[in-house]
């Protein structure tokens, strides 16, 4: 079921004029946008923006690695891995099939990481977008009611790699243009067409610091290139 990547991710500080650039997400009042992450890993709470019941978008706090809805035993319980979702297979998949149809999102990062090299000695890369320094992967979410609590938490598409990435990974993240935001995040739309690799020509690579093999480790000066 799990793809075996991106696992981590980092994002920038973004303001709520970044938001409201991307989706004309209105910001709520007395509330401060995301705080910035350098190693956002699976486990963890992240901001997804989702389609909300009125109709517009909203940021929301979610816990990576989708838990399905139908699941009703304690968290604890549950041993297999969603912390990302293979495009290629994700209508079919019980555990993901109900969030594909329903419930997608987008997920602001800067970039991600990827390891690549032998088991003990693998060498740490930051991926992310020429001159951009923020964009949005392609997620799905769900809502779980575990042990009497509403549970909100999400997974992250992948694809193949491109050609800028595949010499560090099999693999990469869903990245999505601007201008197909809204669709993703529209349910009724077909989207077969956006899981696709991202353009190699927009993107970087580049060797970071080791630390972030650590997920205790979050600090800017993790991007730095070695």
């Amino acid at each position: 079921m799990q793809d075996n990547m991106c696992g981590r991710f980092f994002r920038h500080g973004v303001t709520w004029s970044d938001f409201h650039a991307w989706l004309n997400l209105i910001p709520p009042d007395e509330v401060d946008p995301p705080e910035a992450t350098y190693n956002a890993a699976p486990g963890s709470y992240q901001s997804i923006l989702r389609t909300a019941h009125g109709g517009h978008v909203e940021l929301a706090p979610a816990l990576w690695g989708l838990v399905p809805s139908w699941w009703k035993k304690p968290l604890k319980e549950k041993t297999f891995t969603t912390f990302n979702a293979k495009s290629e297979t994700v209508a079919d998949k019980p555990v993901f099939r109900g969030a594909y149809r329903h419930h997608r999102c987008l997920i602001p990062v800067s970039g991600y990481y990827e390891w690549t090299g032998r088991k003990g000695a693998k060498t740490p890369f930051a991926i992310g977008l020429r001159n951009r320094r923020h964009f949005c992967l392609a997620g799905l979410y769900d809502v779980a009611l575990i042990e009497g609590s509403e549970l909100h938490s999400f997974t992250v598409l992948t694809t193949e790699a491109n050609e800028a990435t595949s010499g560090v990974h099999h693999r990469m993240p869903v990245i999505l243009h601007q201008s197909d935001f809204a669709r993703w995040l529209d349910v009724r739309e077909k989207v077969d067409d956006l899981m696709v690799p991202f353009p190699s020509e927009d993107m970087t690579v580049w060797p970071v610091h080791p630390d972030v093999g650590n997920v205790r480790n979050n600090h800017p000066d993790l991007l730095s290139e070695r």
